[in-house]
């Protein structure tokens, strides 16, 4: 019992308790904004879950911490077989939720689904540190961009084939991105990278579902659906919320559209940006935005901080990914990002999410730890 208190004590102690104080204090005002959100359903059942989970979170990020990034890398096999094995999982399980893409998994006697994806993401952040730390000699060889790719490609082309889910593969396709240019990977790959996607836009675009295509083309194409009762239909009803709650909103549990069912969709996760500029106005978005930058910046800051290449990678790996999310999310509210259905870190409602996000950043405690 001694022994297990003692590491119970050097744990907490070596942990990067800044990193996790910003994600308690972003959860709890999330936790907020998605009870007003919620209110209209008359039920805290979203709110519970949240705190569940973050709570699950919470105990993953210091059991991550603990854990050397070294052993993730003498495992890195077992690693990518974990993620294939999850996303298999959608073949038996998988299920849409009337989104169009089967990203979860209902899984018989579970109280609650899963978004194997979302889990992924810990793993591939580690299995791409690794990899790159294996040829971090010659970053920009041949071999080491091919290696690099073929993990890519694995991850990507599952999540996609299984659960045409873009908004994800886009994650880990910037994660991708993040960790080659903090790895020091020769600009000119990102030049033949530009230049192949430019050339082969026109096949991808090909792969498109129609409604896809339109979600991108509303962006730069006024003339399609300009009074918003189709494509832009969910955008300009975000982009009304947020300009009606002004500079200090309209107050919690009394939105014109956040407090009345189905006036603005999915405004506990995926357009939770929106109500909370309703209700709490700009200064809430600004609240919002500042506590993810901070955490974002403490990612980063750990990772510059860290001597190990490895480590390293995985401190901007992670903030990789919260930033695409980030940017995404709250560009997809104000209609200057395609709607992709990804949600904002930390305070959109989502139990596989927080979970995930807690053990992300676990993993950069973890080189707090250890720089």
């Amino acid at each position: 019992m001694d022994r297990l208190v003692n590491y119970i004590k050097d744990t907490v102690r070596k942990a990067d308790l800044i990193l996790v104080l910003l994600g308690l204090v972003a959860t709890a005002f999330g936790c907020l904004a998605i009870a007003s959100a919620t209110n209209a359903e008359g039920t805290f059942r979203y709110v519970i879950v949240q705190i569940g989970a973050a709570f699950i979170g919470v105990f993953l990020f210091f059991i991550v911490s603990s854990v050397d990034s070294d052993f993730f890398s003498e495992h890195r096999s077992w690693l990518v077989g974990f993620n294939c094995f999850l996303l298999l999982l959608i073949i038996p399980f998988g299920t849409d939720n009337g989104t169009g893409n089967k990203s979860w998994l209902d899984i018989p006697l579970m109280p609650v689904q899963i978004q194997p994806a979302e889990i992924c993401k810990i793993a591939y952040v580690l299995v791409l540190a690794s990899v790159m730390a294996s040829h971090q000699n010659r970053p920009s060889s041949f071999k080491s961009v091919a290696h690099l790719l073929l993990h890519v490609g694995l991850i990507v082309g599952l999540n996609m084939v299984l659960s045409r889910d873009l908004g994800v593969s886009l994650i880990f396709v910037f994660i991708f991105i993040g960790m080659a240019f903090a790895g020091g990977i020769s600009l000119i790959w990102f030049a033949v990278a530009g230049g192949a996607l430019v050339a082969a836009t026109p096949i991808l675009w090909n792969f498109l579902e129609d409604y896809q295509k339109r979600r991108l083309q509303i962006l730069w194409d006024p003339t399609i659906d300009p009074e918003g009762i189709n494509e832009r239909y969910h955008t300009l009803r975000s982009i009304r919320s947020l300009s009606g709650g002004g500079m200090t909103g309209q107050g919690l549990f009394q939105g014109n559209r956040t407090q009345v069912l189905g006036a603005l969709y999915a405004q506990h996760t995926d357009y939770i940006f929106s109500a909370i500029g309703e209700e709490l106005g700009y200064i809430g978005c600004a609240v919002a935005v500042i506590l993810l930058v901070l955490i974002i910046a403490r990612c980063i800051w750990v990772g510059m901080r860290s001597g190990d290449y490895m480590r390293r990678l995985i401190c901007f790996g992670v903030a990789s990914s919260l930033i695409f999310q980030v940017i995404s999310n709250v560009g997809m509210c104000i209609g200057l990002t395609p709607v992709i259905g990804l949600t904002l870190p930390f305070i959109s409602y989502g139990g596989s999410s927080m979970v995930s996000l807690y053990a992300m950043i676990g993993l950069v405690s973890g080189v707090f730890a250890k720089p």
